[in-house]
């Protein structure tokens, strides 16, 4: 994550705007039948925006979730749509995988590219350079809960609180069980106490959208 870090936003995104005390809650892997249903029900309670990057397969399964997130003001990611591992398919078969879902997801949100973290954070030189040809990115996070080491929530609520997010921070979560949903029941008050705000994170740049808002420029002048 250091390294990438030092990566250009055009070509990997890890931060959010740090302006008015900002957090940026991002859940990978679902939609999930349990967790998902319970963590919205948390995040409306306390009048929080997250980014949900979801598995494409997740979304034809629950729809009725993917509904929801965009009615309550969530916005939809774009998570592969069989969640493999990115380091050892080619080129195509990744594009495949992002295409598929990005379809998906435009039927319940409208928007045709969607920000994409890729699986475990695994993704080729050959897929960044596509991505930087067409103007998009990879979105990453700049804090991460560690989650999905299923430790007790207990441990991961006294390690956020002795090294706490900053304005600014992508934190980087899961919505396939229901340790994030434990952990944020404690800590979503302190912060909110603490002044911050939670945020989704603003829709994917892409060549395609700002050649369309050019064209909309020029038509309109």
């Amino acid at each position: 994550m250091q390294v990438l870090g030092w990566l250009p936003d055009a070509l990997v995104s890890t931060r959010g705007a740090r302006a008015d005390k900002a957090l940026y809650l991002t859940f990978d892997d679902g939609p999930d039948h349990a967790c998902t249903p319970v963590l919205l029900d948390l995040l409306r309670a306390h009048q929080a925006s997250a980014s949900f990057f979801l598995v494409g397969r997740q979304v034809e399964r629950h729809p009725e979730l993917v509904q929801r997130m965009v009615a309550e003001g969530h916005r939809l990611g774009n998570h592969s749509y069989t969640h493999p591992y990115f380091g050892q398919l080619p080129l195509a078969r990744q594009l495949h995988e992002i295409d598929a879902t990005d379809r998906l997801l435009a039927g319940f949100d409208g928007v045709r590219h969607h920000r994409f973290r890729p699986p475990r954070g695994v993704f080729s030189p050959a897929l960044a350079l596509h991505f930087a040809v067409r103007g998009r990115n990879l979105t990453y996070w700049s804090y991460n809960s560690m989650d999905y080491l299923r430790r007790p929530p207990t441990e991961l609520i006294r390690r956020m609180r002795e090294v706490p997010p900053r304005p600014g921070e992508v934190i980087l979560m899961h919505d396939d069980g229901d340790c994030s949903t434990r952990v944020l029941e404690t800590l979503l008050g302190e912060w909110k106490a603490a002044g911050f705000r939670f945020c989704a994170l603003p829709h994917a740049r892409s060549a395609d959208q700002r050649r369309a808002r050019q064209a909309a420029s020029s038509s309109a002048g």
